[in-house]
């Protein structure tokens, strides 16, 4: 008995079911898709800066400490308002330096290369002036994003979802019907942000020059271009037709 019971309750769920899934592909509705875009232009750089220890005027025995070239980098990053957890290392190195021909003659220097998130970009330019010049191997750019990102990404989804309906009222409108309720949204957004191709000028020290020597004048400088970028959204929308 019990069986039949269980029988008859699951033949009535299935039909149940099928009645409720019928009834949604049976009714009226429109199908339409909202777009929206925005003109952005980023607010936050990542600078990647490359220092390494060299001897004054090629004197072995009076050497620039990376030490030295990485307080002056921390202090001056400090000072255009870069937070201390937005400076981090991200490589440590060490090459040979050969004041000679000879192989008793060569000793190991140390380098890093830092990872800096900067939101203050009019300060770029006084934050490397501050750092030995010839401490510094290279500077580039290997990022951007912006601070209001996720706002700037909300306003653009409610903006795509209301383009969506206006564009469901439009076909209603032309058949004689109007717009209920939405019956299903898919978001198909994809910000780009990580798709944003940097411009940068990379100064480096030419691989003939000895590292005792000054550094070029553009050896500190970092010609920064941030051009706007297009963020687009695209919402699919299901609308029912009365």
């Amino acid at each position: 008995m019990k069986n039949i019971i269980g029988l008859i309750l699951a033949i009535c769920m299935v039909s149940m079911s099928n009645a409720q899934t019928n009834n949604f592909e049976s009714s009226r509705r429109v199908s339409t898709r909202g777009y929206a875009e925005k003109e952005v232009t980023p607010d936050i750089v990542y600078i990647s800066i490359s220092l390494r220890e060299y001897f004054v005027d090629g004197n072995t025995k009076n050497k620039v400490n990376i030490e030295t070239l990485e307080k002056q980098l921390y202090d001056a990053a400090l000072a255009i308002g870069v937070k201390k957890e937005d400076f981090n290392i991200q490589n440590i190195y060490s090459y040979n330096y050969d004041s000679s021909k000879k192989k008793e003659n060569k000793q190991l220097l140390q380098a890093k290369q830092y990872r800096i998130k900067v939101s203050n970009l009019n300060g770029l330019n006084n934050m490397l002036d501050q750092v030995d010049p010839k401490g510094i191997q290279s500077t580039s750019i290997n990022g951007y994003d912006h601070s209001q990102k996720r706002q700037i990404e909300k306003e653009l989804k409610v903006a795509a979802v209301q383009d969506a309906r206006t564009n469901a009222e439009i076909i209603a409108t032309a058949t004689g019907d109007k717009i209920g309720k939405v019956l299903a949204i898919n978001d198909n957004s994809s910000f780009g942000w990580n798709d944003i191709l940097p411009t940068p000028r990379m100064y480096a020290m030419s691989a003939k020059a000895e590292v005792g020597d000054a550094a070029s004048a553009d050896g500190g400088n970092l010609d920064i271009n941030v051009r706007p970028i297009k963020l687009t959204c695209n919402i699919d929308g299901i609308f029912e037709l009365l």
